[in-house]
Formats: structure tokens, sequence, C-alpha cells
């Protein structure tokens, strides 16, 4: 039986829609170890629906003090989903802006300049 954060992980990577609520230190290993092979930490703190500043959080404790230092506890609930609604905000600026770009290519700018413009009003 797995726990939940090594569950949920897994999960992730099928699009589950919710993060496990608290990762174990060794699946926080396993992740941190992907960072330190060269996999991008925006792949992965999408595919693991965990935010950017987390993964560097246990990036950074791993390398001061190893798998030891992920066994302590998260911040509490509210800095955490703090911290999920950030990754969110993140996610879909980055969505409007690739969405954007898309429609400029297909010469759609200034048709959604008007719009930006008229949304504003």
């Amino acid at each position: 039986m797995q726990e939940r954060g090594e569950q949920g992980a897994t999960e992730g990577r099928r699009g589950a829609e919710l993060p496990p609520e608290r990762w174990s230190a060794q699946r926080k290993t396993e992740v941190v170890l992907r960072l330190l092979r060269g996999e991008d930490l925006g792949e992965v703190s999408r595919e693991l629906k965990v935010s950017p500043a987390d993964l560097e959080e246990w990036r950074r404790v791993f390398l001061e003090t190893g798998q030891q230092g992920l066994k302590r506890r998260s911040r509490d609930p509210a800095q955490r989903e703090l911290n999920r609604t950030r990754a969110k905000l993140g996610e879909i600026t980055m969505r409007m802006e690739l969405a954007r770009e898309l429609l400029e290519k297909r010469g759609y700018g200034d048709e959604l300049k008007r719009l930006l413009k008229r949304g504003r009003e």
C-alpha cells in the first residue's frame, strides 16, 4: 500500500486534479534527484502540481541536509494554500501568454488588441 504522497505523485503524472496533502521524504528525494539530473523545474512543477518555489525549497534543503531534512513537516495549511494559489495563477498567466502568441502568429493580433482595449474600458 502506498503512502498518500506517493500515490498522489503517481496520479499527478496521469493528470489527477489535486496534489497530495503531504509528500514522504522518499518521494521528495526522488523529485529532487530528477531536478538535479537536469529535468526542467517548470515541467516537473506542472506534472506534479507542486509550486516551483516548493520544489526549489526541497532541492535547497536536500543539498544542505540530505534526505533527513525533507522529513520535517511543511508550512502551515494557509501557506500551502497560498503556494497552490500562486502556482495556479502562474499556470493561468502562462496559458494566457501562449494563447496571445498563438493568436498573433495566426494573424489575429490587431483584433486581440481591440478586444483587450474594449475590455479595459
